[in-house]
């Protein structure tokens, strides 16, 4: 086993649970940021005893982490695990859940490649099958779609300068969080695992587009990004998403935006935009296969339904997101018109052959 002190310092993860995080979610202290770096170390580095490791976790999700502590972790992630490969061009980083979607379709491969087309250069990226659903990511419906995924970081890069659409693999870009696949599957419930690994932003992009089920989470995230010691963004924009993914949800939707030190919160009606529906419209049986078949037949023009609606919605708001339009509605025209042309299709057909 590893030499703890020497080579982390004084706050084993069995220490830090009996004397600061494990006593209850009303009564357990925060960490300090050298803590919280410490433990995180300890973890990629596989060092705890796994009972105590899963102690850790669940008691982290108890006392709910703050922006410090989720920061400190973020940063030792990207500082011992991410590589980052940034493309010539600066693109909007999506950071949706990594554990995936299981009821509704997968709309942000037909929305980034939308984006792509008026512009607006898009980063996704996902792991495979990761704890706790397991369900649907970004990379299976590429994979349905016959778009090559196992890249290594430079080739992620490339293919977003190549395209305007690129995907980074987590296994590659980021192996120290692949690594602790089986120990998170034994836990059964999400960890912060969950949240920090949607924020690795391997492109380094400016602009980080995520989303969130109550306002309270965005502002943490927000919050999160601007105590980050590694991560330097300038606008970040989190919305509402169906089953936790960046997939505007249809309805009142809460938006929120951070822009260069500002903060503004509100909701816009989707159905002033062309999303008049309900969720329940967009589940879908296969959610792998028949979001990739949704989405081809969208950029081809062979849909005129609520599925062609939420993904020019959501396409839309990626190019809101980066500030290449300055109204959602100006965003929407782009969207539309880069799906009557035929130049979204087009970029599916550049990543087909990359």
């Amino acid at each position: 086993m590893t030499n703890t002190t020497q080579e982390f310092g004084d706050w084993p993860l069995k220490r830090l649970m009996t004397e600061v995080v494990g006593s209850g979610h009303k009564s357990a202290d925060d960490m300090t940021r050298e803590q919280a770096r410490e433990a995180f170390a300890r973890i990629l580095a596989h060092e705890p005893d796994h009972t105590t490791l899963g102690a850790f976790w669940l008691a982290n999700r108890w006392k709910r982490n703050t922006p410090a502590e989720l920061a400190a972790f973020t940063d030792v992630m990207v500082e011992e695990s991410v590589e980052v490969a940034e493309p010539t061009c600066d693109p909007v980083d999506c950071g949706a859940n990594y554990d995936g979607k299981h009821s509704t379709a997968l709309l942000g491969v037909g929305a980034g490649l939308v984006a792509a087309a008026a512009g607006t250069p898009v980063v996704v990226h996902s792991g495979d099958r990761v704890p706790t659903q397991k369900a649907t990511a970004y990379k299976h419906v590429l994979d349905e779609l016959g778009v090559r995924t196992d890249l290594s970081p430079q080739e992620s890069a490339d293919m977003v300068d190549d395209t305007g659409f690129g995907f980074y693999y987590q296994p590659n870009f980021n192996p120290g969080i692949q690594s602790l696949w089986e120990r998170r599957d034994m836990m059964g419930v999400r960890t912060f695992v969950n949240t920090i690994e949607t924020l690795a932003n391997p492109a380094n992009a400016d602009v980080h587009l995520g989303s969130f089920y109550h306002l309270a989470f965005a502002k943490r995230i927000i919050d999160t990004f601007q105590e980050c010691e590694t991560q330097s963004l300038s606008r970040v924009v989190m919305f509402q998403g169906m089953e936790g993914y960046d997939d505007i949800r249809p309805g009142s939707t809460k938006v929120a935006v951070w822009d260069e030190g500002d903060f503004s919160d509100f909701e816009i009606e989707t159905a002033n935009y062309g999303m008049d529906f309900v969720s329940e419209d967009l589940e879908v049986e296969n959610v792998d296969a028949d979001s990739a078949t949704i989405t081809r037949e969208v950029l081809a023009g062979e849909r005129d339904d609520q599925f062609a609606d939420a993904i020019a919605l959501n396409g839309a708001f990626r190019i809101f997101a980066r500030g290449d339009v300055e109204t959602l509605d100006d965003g929407l025209d782009l969207a539309r018109e880069v799906l009557d042309d035929g130049s979204a299709l087009a970029v599916l057909e550049e990543l087909r052959a990359f």
